[in-house]
């Protein structure tokens, strides 16, 4: 055993600051990307049931005669389908998970940020779930033929990187929300996923929901994200567009500091109920 004073027991040095913050996310994002490779019958079972559900609609359209555009169309909203999984129960419902498990007091205590704790568990995600995004993308392009055009391939990586950044946004609001309103978490879990297929018009266009109906829809960033890729790579993107591009990327850059900036208020609002009252939940029976 060495004795005071000795180069044993030097004090580790201090991180904080942008380091720490760094770190944190780091350290998040690596269990998430390991971990959804763990098991590998996971992955394949995810692909292959969403590529079931792409091929209901396209035979469906493909019977009703609808323009060969359409069938990409459900190419491209199964895609992305994995990344609305994720957020809906990989990130909105996170810090109820935490909690049920006991690791959210400790994420409280620790003298990292909560932003950077959920930032990392969204990069993971995200990391992870590109590669059930691609998988589909490619099984779904060759089995049913798909024609791209060449579009700006710049404005499309600008376009999926403002959705995946609004849409991640998004799920850690809702992780805060889903926190707050205690038991209910897994229920609005449920309850939103369905109606999000519908509104974000994942195998359609979501122009032919009407205007207002889309407005409203377009809070959600998968709405204007779906429909500027559609857009950018279909010769019938434009024309079943619902705004402009270059309107529908302002959107998602809106939404996407929207959703940060609120994220950011709600996870200091929690912390300020955990330190103040020793509580985790807000809402009082």
């Amino acid at each position: 055993m060495g004795r005071e004073g000795d180069s044993f027991w030097a004090p580790v040095p201090k991180v904080g600051g942008w380091r720490l913050f760094l770190k944190t996310v780091v350290a998040r994002a690596y269990p998430r990307i390991i971990g959804q490779q763990r098991e590998r019958s996971w992955i394949f079972f995810d692909v292959f049931l969403s590529i079931l559900a792409v091929s209901a609609y396209v035979f469906v359209y493909r019977a009703i005669g609808a323009p060969e555009d359409y069938v990409g169309f459900v190419v491209i909203g199964g895609a992305m389908t994995p990344f609305w999984l994720n957020v809906l129960w990989s990130m909105s419902s996170q810090l109820y998970w935490e909690k049920e498990s006991g690791n959210l007091a400790l994420y409280i205590m620790a003298p990292n940020s909560m932003m950077a704790i959920l930032l990392g568990m969204a990069l993971g995600g995200m990391l992870g779930t590109s590669l059930r995004a691609v998988a589909i993308l490619l099984a779904g392009s060759l089995l049913f033929h798909v024609q791209y055009t060449g579009g700006n391939v710049f404005a499309l990586g600008v376009v999926f990187l403002l959705t995946l950044t609004a849409l991640y946004g998004l799920g850690m609001m809702s992780a805060s929300l889903f926190l707050l309103w205690g038991r209910e978490a897994w229920h609005l879990a449920n309850l939103a996923q369905e109606p999000i297929y519908l509104l974000s018009g994942f195998y359609f266009p979501v122009k032919n929901l009407g205007f207002w109906v889309a407005v409203v829809a377009s809070m959600i960033p998968l709405t204007l994200g779906l429909d500027a890729m559609r857009q950018l790579l279909f010769p019938a993107g434009a024309a079943t567009g619902f705004l402009p591009v270059p309107v529908e990327v302002a959107g998602l850059v809106v939404l996407g500091v929207l959703f940060l900036v609120a994220a950011w208020g709600l996870l200091r609002y929690m912390e300020r109920i955990a330190i103040r009252e020793g509580r985790l939940l807000e809402m009082r029976r």
